[in-house]
Formats: C-alpha cells, structure tokens, sequence
C-alpha cells in the first residue's frame, strides 16, 4: 500500500513538471534575411566580426503558412489561423469602405463567418504582430505611390492594402495618406495618449511599427480577425532564483536586469555576444517580436508607477524628455528599413516606458508604453530637440538591452537547473515597495505549501499560496493595490510588514516595507 501511494505521489510529481514546462506556443521569425552595418546591407557577419549577432544570425523560426482554399491562412509555426484579407464587403478592392471604426470592429467578430467558422476573435496585440515581416520597407509619409517599399506582411498569402487616397469620395470627411493602414487589435492602453485620448494598440504592415492608435470615432481600422490557439502571447515567467527568468511559454530565458545603461546598437550587438552569465555563454541581443513578447500591456508608468513588463523583471528608471521618471526603450537585433530594404540606418526598439513625442512644444506619450518605434543605429539625440515626425518622436538612438538566450528543455530544466536541493525563502524584490513586490521561493520537495503575509501587529494580511507544490523555484507576486483576507479586498497601507513560507520541513519568516 505505501508503496503504491509513494509511486502516485512521484508520477504526480512527474506530471506536474511535464505540465509546468510544456511550451505553449512559438514566437515566428522576423523574416529578416538581409545583413545590416550602420547604414546598409553587407555579406552575413561571422562569429568575431564587426555586427555579428544581428537578426540574419539569429533567424528563429522560419515564417510558415498554408492558404486553407476558404478564406483563411493558418500560420503553421503559431498554430493561429488568419482571415486572407481585408476586403470585407467583398467588392474585390480595398479602400475605405474596408474600414470599421473601433466599436464595430469588435462587434465584427461575433458575426465573422470567414471559412464557415463562427468563434473568430478580433486579435490582441502580440497576436496580430506575430505576422509582421523585417524584410519590409516603411513608405515615404508623403509618398502617393508605393514606390521602392516593401509591405510588412507576407502578401503570397494575405491580401493587404494602403490608405486611401480618395476616402473623401467613399464618404469619409478627409483623405487618407497612403501610409494610413492601421490594423486594429483587442490590446487597450491602460491609460492614454495624446494627453487624454483612448487608445488602442494596433500594427501597421507598411510603416512596419506598434502605436497607440484612438480607440474612440476618431479614426477607422483595418481589421483581421483570428481564431485558435487562445494561448498565444499569454507568458509564463519562471524565476530561475539566478538572475534569469524563462519564459516556458515561449521556452526563451531572459536576463532578469537590463544592462544598465543606454548604448549604440552596434555595441548592444557585441556586448550580448560576449557576455557569459548563470553558466551561459550564449546569450544574445532579441529581435524586435522576441523583445515584445515579454511587454505587459496591463502595466504602464501612469498606472502601476512601473515599466510594461512582469514585475519579476528589473528596469532601470531613466528620466524622460519631459523629465519625468519613466522606463527605458530596449534595442532590438532587427534592422527596420524606410523606404528601400537595402537602407538599414535605422534599428527596431521596444517603448517599455512611455512612447514619448513633442506636440505643441509639449512632450508627452504619444504612442504608449509598448509601442514599437525604430530609431537611428548611429547620431547624436541633440539633433532632434523637438523630436522627429508628425508626432515629434523622440529619438533614442541610445537604447537599453535585455539579452536573451533559447532555453534546451532537455538539459537547461533538467539538468542545469535541476530541482532545488532545499527549502528557502527569498528576500522579496524591491524591497522598500510600491506598488507591487515578488516574493520567491524553492522547495525542494513535494509537498503542502503556504505564504502568508502579515502586519507589525501578527495579523494576517492575505494568504498568497496554500497549496501542494512540486519541488521547484516558484514566484508570487503581492499588490499593495489588492489584496484580500478572507472574502473582503483590501489595500495596505504604508509600514512593515512580515511573510512566512510554511511546508511539514520548513518554516521561515522575512521582514518587507512598503512606501507610498
């Protein structure tokens, strides 16, 4: 009889562990074959050379899809499939009848019969970005042809198209610009931009970028609606206790710090290359869809006075063009192109702070924290004073890193990061606090876990775990802004307070303080 139950206990365990590290969806490559310096296309860069560790040494998984003869593509390395185009009324041109405002596109989906399915969805933001392609070209602004550029979407399979240029005889009270294409997705900014405007993020296949966009009847969209895969983009952090995260959504691993400093993305090549951390040599600069993987579109500076990122990550603070207190832009290995893709001037980046722009001479987020904008690789920032654009950009030719590396299954869990060999409690990070802290643990162990949290006074403030866990490094994360103690919600106040991690082997107990 022991010996039946001691078998189910470890098959449990065995279970568990299949479970927690079973990687749910991937991320597709960028598309960006081309090679790049600081200002065009050269032959691939070898291990050692200048500009090694760019996105055409890095490809990641080739972009894949099958046209389903019914309306719909499926993209073979998501498992998402896609409607073929954006030609709603069927009339078999794309112009401005094509477009929805906001409200209704998201009505839209409930009635969608693409294929004969009736469960289509309208896509968030990492869902639809998943189809942007860097052998793009972004249009001239200006431009009333496409000309030299290239769209930013594979259109062997998707049928796309441009603003347009006679919106005013389809009914529409100004013309588009022909780089008017904003798609829309389900992803809304936590707070606003434009100095109070809703927004929506969306992408744009022939600027090649992720703006907020207004989520109210100012502006019309283009929309593809998706279906499958409900998992896709939902992350699943796991704090490696070593300053590394990973991600076992995705199965990459992430530096939990950023470098700490702005640099060039020449150096931010070299500098990911070389840099050997937590028993890993082969850590790397992201491409651009790797870098917005990790964004949080639930955070931002205005909201949760944090970077739009998992606050297991650390961000460096900087201060801002407005001289607020804000959160860096992280370079990417992607190359982004205007105009011609053999112009590679200019490099992708993350906003995982506000997206900042001058407008009147006033500087302010203009296109949201979690944006994806491009910059100069090379320059002087004192250049553009007043910005750079119809939304005065903020060039930040200057950029954070946070490296990555591909996690092997195989050894990088099983054998590199074996199961903790003891019980222990963590100091909680940061520590002062405001509003949200980490609180991590190892247990080594299967066994009934529980982390409690505590005033000055001994009373119990809410009860964050109290569960059967397999043996591993796990996370919990405690909101000043919400928490609970039995069926009432509550917030903290200022002070100190205490949290214990109790099993049947272990019990420890450390101190917190948290600032408002």
């Amino acid at each position: 009889m022991h010996i039946i139950r001691l078998f189910t206990i470890s098959f449990l365990v065995a279970v568990s562990n299949i479970t927690f590290f079973a990687q749910s969806y991937k991320i597709v490559g960028t598309g960006q074959t081309n090679s790049y310096n600081n200002s065009g296309i050269i032959s691939i860069p070898a291990e050692g050379q200048a500009f090694y560790g760019q996105n055409s040494n890095y490809p990641g998984n080739t972009p894949s899809y099958t046209d389903n003869g019914d309306g719909t593509i499926t993209d073979n390395v998501t498992g998402l499939m896609w409607e073929k185009s954006i030609d709603k009324n069927g009339d078999g041109t794309i112009n401005y009848y094509d477009k929805y405002y906001y409200s209704t596109v998201l009505s839209g989906a409930a009635s969608c019969r693409t294929g004969g399915y009736t469960d289509w969805r309208l896509p968030t933001i990492k869902e639809l970005y998943s189809l942007i392609m860097y052998y793009g070209a972004e249009i001239n602004p200006t431009a009333t042809s496409p000309g030299t550029s290239v769209l930013f979407i594979n259109t062997n399979y998707f049928t796309t198209g441009y603003g347009d240029l006679n919106a005013t005889s389809h009914g529409a009270s100004s013309d588009d610009r022909i780089i008017d294409a904003q798609y829309a997705t389900s992803t809304l900014y936590v707070t606003t931009t434009m100095n109070g405007t809703p927004t929506m993020f969306g992408v744009n296949f022939v600027d090649g970028r992720i703006k907020g966009y207004p989520s109210n009847t100012q502006k019309k969209y283009y929309v593809l609606y998706v279906r499958e895969n409900s998992d896709y983009g939902i992350n699943n952090f796991r704090n490696n206790g070593d300053g590394t995260i990973t991600d076992v959504a995705t199965g990459l691993m992430w530096m939990q710090n950023d470098n700490g400093t702005p640099i060039l993305w020449e150096n931010a090549l070299s500098y990911a290359e070389n840099f050997t951390y937590a028993g890993y040599s082969d850590w790397r600069l992201p491409d651009v869809k790797e870098l917005q993987s990790i964004i949080d579109y639930t955070r931002s500076p205005s909201t949760t006075n944090s970077a739009a990122i998992n606050p297991v990550f650390n961000c460096t603070e900087i201060t801002n063009e407005a001289g607020a207190k804000d959160y860096p832009c992280y370079i990417a290995s992607t190359t982004f192109c205007s105009q011609t893709p053999t112009n590679g001037k200019a490099a992708c980046y993350v906003a995982f702070g506000r997206a900042m722009g001058n407008m009147n001479n006033n500087w302010i987020d203009v296109h949201g924290a979690g944006a994806q904008r491009s910059d100069p690789k090379t320059g002087n920032p004192a250049d553009y004073p007043t910005g750079f654009g119809p939304q005065g950009d903020a060039i930040r030719i200057y950029n954070y890193v946070r490296k990555v590396r591909n996690v092997d299954t195989s050894t990088d869990y099983n054998e590199s990061n074996s199961a903790p060999t003891d019980f222990k409690l963590l100091q909680n990070y940061p520590n002062p606090f405001n509003p949200e802290t980490v609180i991590s643990y190892k247990i080594s162990d299967y066994s009934h876990v529980s982390l409690k949290v505590y005033d000055v006074l001994g009373k119990e403030v809410t009860t964050l775990v109290d569960e059967f866990k397999p043996a591993g490094s796990y996370s919990s994360i405690l909101s000043s802004q919400n928490v609970s103690s039995g069926s009432q919600g509550s917030t903290l106040s200022s002070g100190v307070y205490f949290y214990t991690l109790k099993s049947e082997y272990f019990f420890e107990t450390k101190k917190m303080v948290l600032t408002k």
